[in-house]
């Protein structure tokens, strides 16, 4: 279609929908990737809200020679979901659960039901839903079902294609129809009817029914034992049913359903067979090996122990995890520098069971005589452990530079008895290649996700990139395995399926695809008539490489780009609040792919990669896709890559108003400090207009701030001063260490009494506190993009500290998103690199400090109150990202009766400025609706609400009329 015609077309189309279509660059531009090396630009973007939509997309797509591409959250590995035609996301409205049946152990749900939500839904029931994918807290049952997912747990509990009891679809032609499972005589009276439906089924008789046939499905397709096994459509699980056989099976057409990708059909509701949940007790073995060939040759053994996990990890991602925080958290049952581990979980069902059995699992492990340590994990060390196996994939994205792990022959497996072997002559391959490949996964199923590491921006690289993956399927067929073992064919393997399983083997194929979708709207070039695996790359090989001058520093990443390209798609920024985490607030407020870590980056990349433009940055669809990023840092800490969005976004903004000016909203809140400190001259008038509903809503409404926001007031007198008037008053002779205290301007003109209850607090227990003259933190500027004037206040900062700050005289700060400044962008922004490296390390907010002197010993609990208290603490995101909620944590409950307890919320929702303007306060009050609000709401009257940051104590006050205390005001008042 042209451009125009198109566009008219879809505006015709869009007004028939009751849900929503799309076809703006930002939307396609987002859509055009997923966790794959691939990029397709689609026409549009739907989001049907009922079946008739996804009809009028059917009969519109048919029409109009075009096709439709389904997709849940975009995780595929393969290119399953990336294509020229319509992308049609059902995540966002078609996530119901549906039914659940407790007897029969069978629930069904609407395909944008995510895995992990539908598990947390039936634990009280005592059931769950077995498969369990790495990407298990965002991807949906549909997309598991469209790749026949599997997961760490499959040695247990099977694949998804083993649970699938019912479909119902919508065929190519519009019909609905639902397949489940039927005997013989109803499988010959559906060949009867005269509708597509019965044309399908009698297709299927006809190329199936023949011994000749099914003999060379035996023979070519993988070997039967491997159960992971995904290549092409699964008509060898048809021919295993009583229509083709003497076998007692019945036929059920969703056998053939899991695992086709979307290309024969569109799924609108899944039955599911459910299992009782695994035993309570469990312990997890985790192996240590000097070489990947003796972990490899430890599987056998371990897996005669009734595993319920076997998972490997190399020291490729070892090593990686080191350099991401919250993965750092989760490998510290790692010992000394191990090539490989496994992890092996057992469970039972009491304590003394697992126990023995992990027993009997060392000796095993010991009698072979190839490990080096056997550390036993329990309970949250164990979740720990499965985490960073989970962040594998993500993990890999965190490379810097353009040399990346890529997805290609990832998805091998063998049976067990084949896989020492079979990685053996893999590596053999890979060393002519000059390729150190990673090895992870579900070695347990004989499946390891082996990756090489190639430069797909370099032309040379690419021709790799077709030489390995064609090596590596002939020598997967050697072995009669399976090239797709749970990522499915999608682009990347898809066209090696006839050496697979045979040409006359994928001629069946080919005429089954005819029957259920002769127009081929449905997801074209996958499985069948498959895109080359070359072609169609995220980057153009040999291309000219984009040249991005920057304000900030992005040269820990090799630049902006890179920084940008680092997001691999894995989307782990649409967990939602119930996963734990922050990341990413704004998505969990809309639901909107636009609203991710992922769109973010993908949409930068993608302008800054193709714009024609001078500024590449100019460009509304940027400002709209970063429009609801709160700058909480959560993607820079809790995304396996590392994306620092908060960073891109400050450069953005800068960029974009270089070409566009700064309004005059933005410089009210870039410049509050300034404000701050003429309205406090004459705090009186300032507080009167702040707070008189008449003139607060005069100045609301004059400078776009949301109407039901209340205004912080300022303080009578500023810390400075008070710290002046105070400074030389009863002062010692001796301290246990001297400070500099870091007098932001929050709590400098707005939060004064906690800046004098640190200064009381620091005092008592014996430390000097020094402030000094410094400017502001600049926060203000940054999260506005105005990185001049941020640029100046760092340096000014740097000059001013750097021959003070040291080991013994530490920089330590009240509000966590000033004083982290110095840790993070003052870092990109300094001129002096090395005084600024030197001040991050011995900077930190005051709860760390505090936190270390109690560890050295200088601060006893004895110096406080035995009086009982109750405490609810909200960490401020910044502090999650560059520190650590423990800290504050700890130092509360250092008084000997005190209850502490971190309250499992993400991002507050107020992001400094963000939840004031008007435009933006429904997102931020949805925000802090998710965890925070009900939590403080459900606290008793007695309990204090503690929060760090100054503007989630706001926010918690507009959400909940509940006054919040500073920890270090907690610490004050407990002092005896």
């Amino acid at each position: 279609m042209e451009l125009l015609q198109a566009n008219t077309f879809f505006k015709d189309l869009k007004s028939k929908l009751d849900g929503d279509l799309h076809y703006d660059n930002l939307t396609k531009a987002i859509y055009a990737t997923d966790a794959s090396v691939y990029r397709k630009i689609p026409q549009a973007v739907a989001y049907p809200k009922s079946i008739n939509d996804i009809k009028h997309l059917i009969k519109f797509s048919k029409k109009n020679k075009t096709s439709l591409i389904p997709r849940t959250a975009g995780t595929s590995l393969a290119g399953q979901c990336v294509g020229n035609g319509i992308v049609v996301d059902v995540s966002k409205h078609f996530t119901k659960i549906l039914h659940l049946d407790k007897k029969a152990k069978t629930i069904t749900v609407e395909p944008g039901v995510i895995r992990d939500e539908l598990n947390n839904y039936l634990k009280p029931y005592g059931l769950f839903f077995g498969p369990n994918t790495s990407t298990s807290n965002r991807c949906m049952i549909g997309g598991m079902v469209g790749n026949n997912s599997s997961g760490t747990t499959s040695i247990q509990y099977g694949v998804t294609r083993d649970k699938v009891l019912e479909l119902k679809t919508i065929l190519s032609d519009a019909t609905e129809v639902v397949f489940g499972e039927i005997t013989k005589n109803e499988f010959h009276e559906k060949i009867k009817l005269n509708s597509l439906e019965g044309s399908v089924y009698k297709a299927l008789y006809e190329e199936l029914s023949l011994e000749t046939v099914q003999n060379e499905i035996l023979e070519q397709f993988p070997k039967p034992e491997i159960h992971r096994r995904n290549t092409g459509y699964a008509i060898d699980e048809l021919i295993k049913t009583d229509v083709f056989s003497d076998s007692s099976e019945k036929f059920n057409m969703c056998k053939l359903l899991s695992g086709s990708e979307g290309t024969l059909a569109f799924t609108t509701e899944i039955t599911l067979q459910l299992d009782v949940l695994p035993p309570k007790e469990s312990l997890m073995v985790a192996p240590h090996f000097n070489s990947i060939q003796d972990c490899l040759s430890a599987v056998e053994t371990v897996m005669q122990h009734d595993l319920h996990i076997c998972e490997m990890m190399d020291k490729t991602i070892l090593d990686l995890t080191k350099h991401n925080k919250t993965q750092e958290e989760n490998r510290q049952f790692i010992e000394g520098d191990p090539q490989a581990i496994l992890m092996c979980e057992i469970k039972g069902d009491t304590l003394n069971e697992v126990q023995l059995k992990a027993e009997n699992l060392i000796n095993a492990i010991e009698g072979l005589n190839l490990s080096f340590s056997n550390p036993i994990l329990k309970t949250d060390d164990i979740d720990k452990a499965i985490e960073l196996r989970k962040a594998g994939l993500g993990l890999l994205g965190n490379m810097i530079g353009d040399r990346k792990t890529a997805a290609c022959i990832e998805d091998t497996a063998v049976a067990l008895p084949d896989l020492a072997s079979y990685i053996s002559e893999f590596t053999k391959l890979m060393t002519k290649y000059n390729q150190e490949a990673v090895y992870y996964a579900h070695a347990g199923a004989g499946e390891l996700h082996l990756r090489p590491i190639l430069n797909l921006k370099k032309k040379e690289d690419v021709v790799l990139f077709r030489k390995i993956t064609t090596e590596v399927a002939h020598l997967v067929k050697k072995y009669k395995g399976s090239m797709s073992g749970e990522h499915g064919d999608g682009i990347v393997r898809a066209e090696f399926i006839p050496l697979m399983i045979g040409e006359s083997n994928y001629q069946i194929l080919k005429r089954i695809k005819a029957a259920f979708d002769p127009d081929s709207i449905f997801n074209p070039g996958k499985i069948v008539n498959a895109f080359p695996m070359d072609e169609s790359l995220r980057y153009v090989p040999n291309r000219e490489e984009p040249k991005i001058e920057t304000f900030l520093d992005f040269s820990d990443s090799l630049g902006i780009l890179r920084e940008a390209e680092k997001c691999n798609g894995s989307g782990d920024c649409r967990k939602l609040p119930e996963f734990g985490g922050t990341m990413c607030p704004s998505y969990r407020a809309t639901r909107n792919e636009k609203d991710t870590t992922r769109a973010r980056a993908n949409a930068l990349r993608e302008f800054l990669t193709n714009s024609e433009k001078e500024n590449k940055f100019n460009h509304k669809g940027l400002k709209e896709v970063f429009d609801l990023c709160l700058s909480c840092k959560a993607c820079a800490s809790e995304c396996p890559s590392s994306v620092d969005v908060a960073s891109l976004k400050a450069e953005f903004l800068y960029q974009y108003q270089q070409e566009n000016g700064v309004s005059l909203r933005t410089k009210l809140f870039a410049y509050n400090n300034h404000l701050n400190e003429l309205g406090s001259r004459f705090s009186g008038f300032t507080n009167f207009m702040f707070s008189n509903g008449f003139t607060s809503s005069i100045l609301k409404k004059s400078f776009g701030i949301a109407s039901k926001r209340s205004l912080p007031l300022i303080s009578t007198k500023s810390l400075i001063k008070h710290y002046k008037n105070t400074i030389n008053k009863e002062d010692r002779l001796k301290y246990i260490k001297t400070v500099y205290l870091f007098n932001d301007e929050f709590t400098n003109h707005l939060d004064t009494q906690i800046g004098i209850d640190a200064l009381v607090l620091l005092k008592a227990l014996n430390y000097k506190a020094i402030i000094l003259n410094h400017m502001e933190s600049g926060r203000s500027f940054l999260s506005k993009g105005l990185l001049k004037q941020a640029k100046k206040v760092a340096n000014k900062n740097i000059e001013i500290f750097k021959d003070r700050i040291t080991a013994n005289t530490p920089l330590i700060g009240i509000e966590p998103s000033a004083i982290l400044s110095f840790k993070d962008e003052y870092l990109k922004l300094a001129e002096d690199k090395t005084s600024a490296k030197s001040i991050a390390k011995h900077c930190f907010l005051i709860e760390e400090f505090l936190q270390q002197e109690i560890i050295l010993g200088n601060i006893k609990a004895e110096q406080f109150t035995k009086e009982a208290q109750i405490i609810k603490f909200h960490g401020h995101c910044h502090q999650k990202a560059l520190s650590n909620q423990k800290t504050s944590f700890d130092v509360l409950n250092l008084p000997e009766n005190y209850e502490v307890t971190i309250i499992p919320s993400g991002c507050c929702g107020m992001a400094g400025s963000f939840g004031y303007e008007k435009e933006h306060y429904e997102v931020s009050m949805k925000i802090g609706e998710q965890t925070l609000f009900p939590a403080i709401r459900k606290a008793s009257l007695e309990t204090i609400i503690s929060a760090n940051g100054t503007s989630c104590r706001h926010q918690i006050k507009d959400g909940t009329q509940v006054e919040t205390k500073h920890p270090v005001t907690i610490l004050k008042e407990a002092l005896l």
